[in-house]
């Protein structure tokens, strides 16, 4: 006989679509990839460069947003990013035959991508590229000069290009000793923020879908800075919008003070994220401002988590990692609350445009 029951989910917090091994191998694996992004890096900076832009489209621009913001009061070496797309339309003078153009692609048949790419290589610039999906079109020899094929962890890979970018130029004398911490540490760290973050995250979900049913037109608020920034409008765009079709919008927290501020009341949902970088005094500020005029905000935090063997001076360069594992569980009983699978999509990819 059929039995209904046996399709139901299981009630309350349960590490929804949680694989500890997984994740563990997934990390670990990504900073396996050092030996490889350093000879990469060494060839590029023995035959020199004039700048070295970080692009990207959607999430991977966001992705580029946040190694870019690391870097940009660390290091003195002429670093940029750029939107894929308004590259191709606009162009910039500052990016050369002598540039170094880097990148991820998850899929590796992006549009945008294989136009950037194709357009780079006719400058005569060089290509670092970091692929998910082997045998795709971004993988073929001429589309690069230099490749890596490794699933996810991209913010990851993009931090270790950087870090080892500005060991070479002397501004990082403890890259060795920060290596050895995140090797030992980082991936158990972050599944323990899961572990932790996963009661909340169920109940969190739960609230936030009755409210979108109640309220479907209602956009959800999303702030950060600094290199939460880019996490922010990756998750607010990328999870919420594409993968759960909830209206959002997302916005740097020195900016919250110019016009968004003006539109919180009582009822609007907002999550601010509150990363340990230097721009976390602006998140700090917003998060005084919320209780005077909100009773429908969320404030997520990477202080409050324990991030056994990390350092307090690398607690910051991780502080993204710490909150996407946080989101990981919040997407997890979004999709079963929403009773919408994450991987559908309306538009995307479904036809031309």
């Amino acid at each position: 006989m059929y039995n209904a029951n046996m399709w139901k989910e299981k009630e309350g917090p349960c590490l929804r679509n949680f694989d500890e091994d997984f994740t563990r191998s997934s990390i670990n694996g990504a900073l396996a990839l050092r030996p490889q992004i350093e000879k990469i890096i060494d060839d590029i900076w023995k035959d020199g460069f004039d700048s070295i832009f970080f692009m990207g489209i959607g999430g991977t621009w966001a992705s580029a947003l946040q190694v870019e913001v690391y870097m940009r009061g660390k290091s003195t070496l002429p670093v940029y990013v750029e939107n894929a797309a308004e590259f191709l339309t606009t162009g910039n003078k500052k990016f050369t035959k002598n540039s170094v153009l880097i990148y991820s692609s998850v899929s590796g048949n992006t549009k945008e991508m294989i136009e950037l790419v194709d357009c780079v290589k006719k400058i005569g610039a060089r290509v670092f590229a970091f692929i998910d999906t082997p045998d795709s079109i971004l993988t073929k020899p001429d589309k690069q000069d230099y490749l890596i094929v490794y699933k996810m962890n991209e913010q990851l890979k993009f931090y270790m290009v950087a870090n080892y970018l500005m060991y070479k130029n002397n501004e990082f004398p403890d890259y060795d000793k920060y290596n050895k911490e995140m090797e030992t540490s980082l991936a158990e760290a972050l599944i323990k923020v899961e572990k932790e973050a996963d009661a909340w995250a169920y109940e969190h979900a739960k609230s936030r879908v009755e409210f979108f049913r109640a309220h479907p037109d209602y956009p959800h608020y999303f702030i950060g800075c600094g290199n939460q920034y880019g996490a922010t409008y990756s998750y607010g765009m990328c999870y919420w919008e594409e993968q759960m079709w909830i209206r959002t919008k997302s916005i740097s927290a020195p900016e919250f003070f110019h016009g968004m501020q003006e539109i919180i009341v009582a009822d609007t949902p907002v999550t601010l994220f509150i990363g340990e970088d230097e721009q976390r005094p602006l998140a700090e500020r917003v998060a005084r401002f919320l209780p005077k005029v909100c009773s429908n905000y969320v404030i997520i935090d990477t202080k409050e988590f324990k991030l056994e063997g990390i350092s307090q001076e690398n607690r910051a360069s991780i502080s993204h990692h710490v909150m996407r594992a946080v989101n990981a569980r919040v997407d997890a009983y979004m999709e079963l609350f929403l009773r919408h699978p994450l991987s559908v999509r309306r538009y995307y990819r479904q036809f031309d445009y």
